[in-house]
């Protein structure tokens, strides 16, 4: 596994080749955050994006999505996958808020993973990106680019890959190193086709060398 030094030139060379990374999720508030985290769950940022476009305009805020049917809310985010299940947690989060929160989202995490439909990566993307406090929030994406250059072990679990890379990222950059490996995840070392051959940390990365070593071979034959 790399050290915190060869994790830290890896977070500095993904801030280098993606410096405008940020959270893609358009929101203009807490609460329209945690809506769009909640519906991003196996789920693309641009569909997000198209359906909050005019969801945002109808629902502005929690006792707006209890003034609806259920059946209503989930046409209005039909296209998304999920959809029954999440208009229904979307309703549910929604009068939590207005009961024990007086209609505002907390902004502690242990708060927030008490609410229907938020996990730990859903509230660690609240806090992190709406109130501003350090966090590291492990997506799929954090998760492969995690495993790939052995920022920790493959057979780590979400909760696993977190903490370790809280313990070797600096605390002052775990947000940051959260959007940049997010960035770098799903525009450069991707699922299904990584840009191995042209990445600057290919000389670090384990799973990098074993894809080229195989290419190699292929291509020798």
């Amino acid at each position: 596994m790399l050290n915190k030094q060869e994790v830290r030139y890896c977070i500095d060379t993904m801030g280098e080749m993606f410096p405008d990374a940020e959270c893609e999720l358009n929101h203009s508030n807490p609460f329209e955050l945690v809506i769009a985290v909640l519906l991003s769950a196996q789920c693309t940022d641009v569909l997000v994006n198209k359906v909050t476009q005019s969801l945002f305009k109808k629902y502005k805020k929690p006792h707006d999505y209890l003034k609806v049917p259920v059946e209503e809310l989930q046409q209005d985010i039909r296209s998304i996958g999920l959809y029954r299940n999440k208009a229904t947690n979307i309703q549910k989060l929604c009068r939590m808020l207005l009961e024990e929160y007086g209609g505002e989202v907390p902004s502690d995490r242990d708060e927030l993973v008490k609410l229907p439909g938020v996990g730990r990566k859903t509230a660690n993307v609240v806090v992190s990106v709406a109130f501003g406090v350090p966090a590291i929030a492990v997506d799929t994406h954090v998760e492969r680019v995690s495993k790939r250059l052995g920022f920790c072990r493959w057979k780590d679990s979400v909760l696993e890959v977190e903490k370790t890379l809280m313990r070797k990222i600096p605390k002052e950059l775990w947000s940051i190193s959260h959007h940049r490996m997010i960035f770098f995840g799903r525009y450069h070392c991707k699922a299904l086709n990584p840009q191995c051959p042209e990445c600057p940390l290919l000389d670090l990365c384990r799973e990098g060398k074993k894809r080229m070593k195989k290419r190699s071979a292929i291509s020798a034959k």
